[in-house]
């Protein structure tokens, strides 16, 4: 059974044989994956599933490569790794002047696939704790969030949060006694395109079913009325 810490990754591919294969690999080394062969699908499933890394071929037959990846970096940082039968010098700089995390052009070896991978989402979990954290793991009360292994413990409990949920709870803690507008969170969770308000609360009481001994009263979560949320510091 896959845990909820699995990394999460968006391939992008059109050849529905590698885009297979891919996954397959993918998934025998621990990594969740969603898959769509269309351009503009991988743009609007990059702010829905909030992918820890994207896997993106640029000959897609609805919308270049190049073009989501400027699309996605309009408003997320998310790791973003080119994989494409397009060699030439002048495309690799182009897609890593746009944002590009990486470049591997096809045919690929697996291991060297993996090793990018695994590369590229270290870098970017070390990247999000230079910017709101100065420790790899932060405890509240009785709540603690190890953001290296994405674990999140009440009392020593292990908490089983959906993706959604931990990149909730972690952003929120990242700002700890800091009030996050509504705008803000749904912006940094699903992206600027849609107006998830409604996710948005649903997540939150489900965060706080699983984190609070009474959701009616939180601790550790506090609503901001007609603002927006934030997570308390009182240890």
């Amino acid at each position: 059974m896959k845990m909820n810490n699995e990394p999460l990754i968006l391939i992008v591919e059109d050849d529905e044989a590698i885009s297979s294969f891919t996954s397959a690999i993918l998934a025998s080394n621990n990594y969740k994956t969603v898959k769509t062969g269309k351009g503009k699908d991988a743009v609007s499933m990059a702010a829905s599933y909030c992918p820890d890394l994207i896997l993106l071929d640029l000959g897609l037959p609805d919308l270049d490569g190049i073009e989501v990846l400027k699309a996605v970096r309009e408003w997320s940082n998310v790791p973003i790794v080119i994989v494409s039968a397009r060699g030439h010098e002048r495309e690799k700089v182009e897609a890593l002047d746009l944002g590009a995390d990486d470049y591997i052009t096809k045919p690929f070896g697996t291991a060297e696939l993996l090793a990018r991978i695994r590369t590229e989402i270290r870098h970017s979990r070390r990247n999000q704790s230079r910017i709101g954290l100065a420790e790899t793991k932060i405890i509240v009360n009785e709540l603690e969030i190890n953001y290296d292994k994405r674990r999140v413990r009440v009392r020593g409990q292990e908490i089983h949060l959906t993706p959604i949920e931990y990149k909730i709870v972690s952003l929120l803690s990242q700002y700890l006694g800091k009030v996050l507008t509504y705008e803000y969170i749904m912006k940094n969770i699903w992206g600027p395109y849609t107006n998830e308000i409604d996710s948005l609360r649903v997540n939150m009481a489900n965060l706080r079913r699983k984190l609070e001994d009474n959701p009616a009263e939180p601790k550790y979560i506090i609503t901001e009325l007609g603002i927006g949320y934030r997570m308390s510091d009182a240890s």
